[in-house]
């Protein structure tokens, strides 16, 4: 039974990102209007004299949104949610 919640719980961690960044707005055509993702970007470039800094939490979520994770990332989120998985 641990090892079918570890299972359920890697594959919900992995699914669940890319889910919840097109949600917010970041999506693979760039940030959707008025949407959180645009609220953020507004933020951002206000709080940077006009421009959203390269590195930035913003920009960081956009090249996600476009590019996907990575698979190191994938990796980790599939133990987390394995863990948790197995611990619920």
């Amino acid at each position: 039974m641990e090892a079918v919640a570890a299972a359920i719980g890697g594959v919900v961690a992995v699914s669940a990102a890319p889910l919840a960044l097109g949600a917010m707005g970041f999506t693979g055509t760039g940030i959707a209007a008025a949407s959180l993702a645009a609220k953020m970007m507004s933020a951002a470039a206000i709080a940077n004299g006009g421009g959203v800094a390269a590195g930035s939490l913003v920009a960081t979520l956009q090249s996600v949104g476009v590019v996907g994770l990575s698979a190191s990332t994938n990796i980790i989120l599939g133990t987390v949610g394995a863990v948790i998985g197995a611990l619920l």
